[in-house]
């Protein structure tokens, strides 16, 4: 599962935002719920597999994108968070699950932005307007990863926790047998 979303993550022509890592991070949060240092690990060696791949494509003159670059570190960090939205899915509720897939994206995309935009000024961003105005263009300019991502998490979030639950019933029936 890591490796292939950390192989996905860097397939070309992917809608940027659009990756498995927060639905990782749900998914290893609600499963590992005794060992959470696995719930953790989990996504983050995606991110980092990810990131390694990306780092060689762009040494390599085949990726415009960079693996590793200065302050990378916080977004490890706020995947880690994330991580945390799955230890509060409880005994794998619909409703719950739901309410994680749509809360962590949501959550990833409002402290990113706002960081993208308070750094704006160190040449990092798109140098908006240190205003309200200027939050809320910056939150505009990142709508389309913001829907990529909210879909993305959505879909393997389902895939995920889906397959999960038929191995569950599957094993179930095949000890009643």
């Amino acid at each position: 599962m890591v490796l292939v979303s950390a192989l996905y993550r860097i397939m070309p022509n992917r809608p940027m935002g659009f990756a498995p890592q927060i639905a990782i991070g749900l998914f290893s949060g609600a499963l590992f719920v005794k060992n959470k240092k696995w719930a953790f690990i989990l996504p983050l060696v995606s991110m980092f597999l990810s990131d390694l791949l990306y780092e060689v494509l762009y040494n390599n003159g085949m990726s415009s994108i960079r693996g590793f670059y200065s302050g990378q570190w916080i977004n490890y960090l706020l995947f880690a968070g994330l991580t945390c939205f799955g230890f509060l899915i409880r005994k794998n509720k619909i409703s719950n699950i739901v309410i994680a897939t749509l809360s962590a994206p949501t959550v990833y995309f409002l402290i990113t932005n706002f960081l993208v935009w308070t750094a704006s000024d160190l040449g990092f961003g798109l140098n908006r307007p240190k205003t309200f105005a200027g939050l809320m263009l910056c939150y505009n300019d990142a709508l389309p990863f913001y829907k990529n991502s909210l879909m993305a998490t959505i879909i393997f979030s389902a895939v995920l926790f889906g397959t999960f639950y038929l191995a569950q019933n599957m094993s179930a029936k095949k000890q009643l047998s």
